[in-house]
């Protein structure tokens, strides 16, 4: 045994045996640079704590970060038929559906829950723009249909979170035909004395801003959000213009009169709380809770213990 095998040996060992550091500890914000931690920014939701840019964000975080405790329970969704139509572009269609739930984790692009924010029940139906752009296919309407049977079961209201790119074209005409179909739910709804509450987030567009995601009672926007039928661009190749700053951005839109409020991720939960318990004709909601005052019986006879505890001493 000498110096080589006792340290250098050991040295080299450790330093290729060495973990590389994960690749997913920081994620780079696509509006300023800055490099954010991942813990750090999942506590904010998603939302860049240096300039307030928001990114995209699963449906089940947004759903842990809406919910009281991250606790809610998902709503079984009627599954429609696979490739209905034997689709087929540069791949087949079920293995589009296989590579996007690989990706996601989730079965399709909408996931639908029940639970209470701030001791408000609801039941909430998410997009989820990163499975196949969030595109509107038969699930979709089945969702939003289970969605809204759910809550007038239950009689509480329902809030939507659109993002997608329109509808699916691997379904045709059934794709657009989800766009009456869930009209006619949110009718369900009105028709029930339920609010529905849409927030739209970036982007929506399509024959999903053509239906469902503008028929709110109120219509709430994320920060910048991107909300059209037609893109910008198609629109301004059309007309041969040049389309006003922030054209079709969410707040645009609100000064325009489409939208209720823009309002940040973070501060998201608190203002469908007020709105929602107003709607519903319920007193505003607790902050937090204090400790049960004590009894008159239990305050008088603090004072006889005290007196025969020192009596004992």
């Amino acid at each position: 045994m000498n110096w080589i095998t006792n340290y250098v040996r050991p040295r080299i060992n450790s330093i290729f045996s060495r973990r590389e550091v994960p690749d997913n500890l920081w994620t780079k914000c696509d509006e300023c640079g800055t490099m954010l931690f991942h813990r750090e920014l999942k506590a904010n939701q998603n939302v860049c704590t240096q300039c307030d840019h928001h990114m995209a964000i699963s449906p089940r975080d947004r759903f842990e970060a809406l919910f009281d405790g991250g606790v809610f329970v998902e709503v079984e969704v009627p599954e429609p038929v696979a490739d209905p139509l034997q689709f087929r572009d540069q791949k087949k269609y079920p293995e589009r559906m296989k590579a996007a739930q690989k990706k996601t984790g989730e079965k399709e692009a909408m996931l639908v829950a029940e639970g209470e924010i701030g001791r408000t029940p609801i039941v909430a139906a998410c997009q989820d723009f990163s499975f196949m752009g969030g595109s509107m296919g038969m699930f979709v309407g089945n969702a939003i249909i289970a969605a809204a049977e759910r809550a007038i079961a239950l009689r509480r209201p329902l809030v939507l979170f659109s993002a997608a790119g329109g509808a699916r074209m691997q379904e045709g005409i059934l794709s657009l035909m989800q766009m009456p179909r869930t009209t006619v739910a949110v009718q369900m709804l009105k028709e029930a004395g339920l609010p529905y509450i849409v927030v739209l987030t970036h982007p929506t567009t399509g024959g999903v801003t053509a239906s469902y995601a503008m028929l709110g009672d109120v219509q709430i926007s994320e920060p910048n959000a991107l909300i059209c039928f037609a893109g910008p661009r198609v629109i301004q190749q059309t007309i041969g213009e040049k389309l006003p700053e922030g054209f079709q951005r969410a707040e645009y839109l609100l000064d325009h009169g489409m939208l209720d409020r823009v309002t940040k991720r973070t501060e998201l939960k608190a203002e469908l709380v007020t709105i929602l318990r107003m709607l519903m004709g319920m007193p505003p909601a607790v902050a937090g809770d204090l400790p049960a005052p004590e009894k008159a019986e239990d305050v008088a006879q603090a004072p006889e213990e005290t007196a025969e505890e020192a009596k004992t001493e």
